[in-house]
């Protein structure tokens, strides 16, 4: 062990502070807003000027054909790298860029990065700017303490990983970025706490379930059939049935909160009968019986659990409706599906990052798994390799809410993870 060296990248990290608050801020003003996918190629330009004056190669890459790119809101994703004095492997940090729409709620500007009682404000600020700010830091000092390090340091910021991450890191593992032969760790700063290491998440299955009527005059809706009320049978039986199953199964994965080590299902929105008017339009409704009603499931399912198996469960809760309801007609759609996933806790960067922890909060880590996924599934089921982990600052619970924030001690702490962890996997 290489005690001075510690000693000189946590020093390198606090005289930092001030410009990872900064970079912080800097990096929330600019509203990556996805949907529908606003100003990726700002955020990557700011980051590549910056990058670029530590050395790092920049590649900027547009997922041209991804879902959701357009000319008007292209994927655009940054990949910088700066490699070593001699070959070794390569630690990659991977955040993505873009954040969930704003909602309600806020009482400061959620795009103003403010500054204020050891907080950084805004949307991102948590999942997953302060990540992302934590990471450049971490590098920045490392290359600038360590120089003639062996391998290669990248980062990389990514687009859609809110809406699934095809515009981003399911992108570039296609087109072999990811590829266990040019980068060895993973490391993405999700906000899962800066003494937790995240091994994976669980499993997803969206799907659209619809019932189908017919369309009358709603004065007399006996010579039509409602799709509306056809789906609040479906959501009686859902409630009768499904979630008592749903909540009788649990998993052994570590998965945080504790509600979530059991399956569950979002309802995530329902449409019926006529399409919702332009906020400007001032007249009433047309009188019409609704002949179509649609849900869209968001299914969470456990390592333990067959995906094939979560699909039949929701088929066979419809044909019991269908068996004892007249007229029920009905359509159930994939939208997407999503493994389950966990690194082996003895795995390199997971040991690696423990040791990390211990040296800097004098504790050991607590191991978790996501309720939700995130770009692990990408760099594991497409670029095919396996040590990859999530560990960032932040707090799980603030993600998506209003007045989200990241603490600036997590921040500079999480960085200091995240240097050790460079030093003892590239200059050791």
């Amino acid at each position: 062990m290489n005690t001075s060296l510690d000693t000189r990248l946590a020093a390198a990290i606090d005289a930092r502070r001030d410009d990872l608050t900064a970079l912080c801020a800097d990096l929330i003003r600019i509203p990556t807003l996805n949907p529908p996918g606003r100003n990726y190629r700002e955020i990557c330009g700011y980051l590549a000027e910056r990058l670029a004056k530590s050395g790092f190669k920049i590649d900027l890459v547009r997922a041209e054909g991804a879902p959701a790119d357009s000319a008007k809101y292209p994927r655009w994703n940054i990949i910088a790298r700066r490699e070593g004095t001699r070959p070794g492997d390569c630690v990659h940090f991977n955040s993505h860029h873009d954040v969930v729409e704003v909602g309600h709620g806020w009482t400061v500007d959620p795009f103003g990065g403010e500054v204020k009682d050891g907080r950084v404000y805004g949307r991102g600020a948590c999942d997953m700017k302060g990540g992302l700010a934590a990471s450049i830091i971490a590098a920045e000092a490392f290359v600038e303490t360590c120089p003639d390090f062996a391998g290669a340091v990248e980062i990389s910021a990514t687009a859609d990983e809110e809406s699934g991450g095809y515009g981003g890191v399911a992108y570039l593992a296609e087109k072999g970025w990811f590829d266990p032969s040019r980068v060895q760790h993973v490391i993405i700063p999700e906000p899962l706490n800066k003494d937790r290491i995240c091994l994976g998440h669980r499993g997803v299955w969206w799907a659209e379930v619809e019932t189908k009527g017919r369309i009358a005059h709603g004065s007399m809706p006996f010579l039509g059939d409602s799709a509306i009320r056809h789906m609040g049978a479906v959501l009686e039986e859902m409630e009768a049935t499904l979630y008592p199953l749903l909540a009788s199964k649990t998993t052994a994965m570590p998965v945080v909160p504790e509600g979530a080590r059991q399956s569950t299902l979002n309802i995530n929105s329902i449409h019926g009968g006529e399409a919702e008017q332009d906020e400007d339009y001032t007249g009433l409704p047309a009188p019409c019986v609704a002949d179509r009603c649609r849900i869209v499931l968001d299914r969470r399912f456990l390592i333990e659990e067959d995906i094939a198996e979560v699909k039949a469960e929701v088929a066979r809760m419809m044909e019991r409706i269908k068996a004892t309801r007249p007229n029920f007609d009905y359509e159930i759609r994939d939208l997407f599906e999503v493994q389950p996933t966990m690194t082996d806790p003895d795995a390199p960067v997971v040991t690696t990052v423990a040791q990390a922890i211990e040296k800097v909060l004098a504790r050991a880590p607590e191991y978790v798994v996501s309720p939700g996924t995130y770009d692990q599934k990408h760099i594991d089921r497409i670029g095919k390799l396996k040590n990859c982990i999530a560990y960032g600052p932040g707090i799980l619970d603030l993600a998506h809410q209003p007045d989200e924030w990241v603490g600036i001690d997590d921040m500079v702490d999480s960085a200091k993870v995240m240097a050790l962890t460079l030093a003892e996997l590239l200059a050791r």
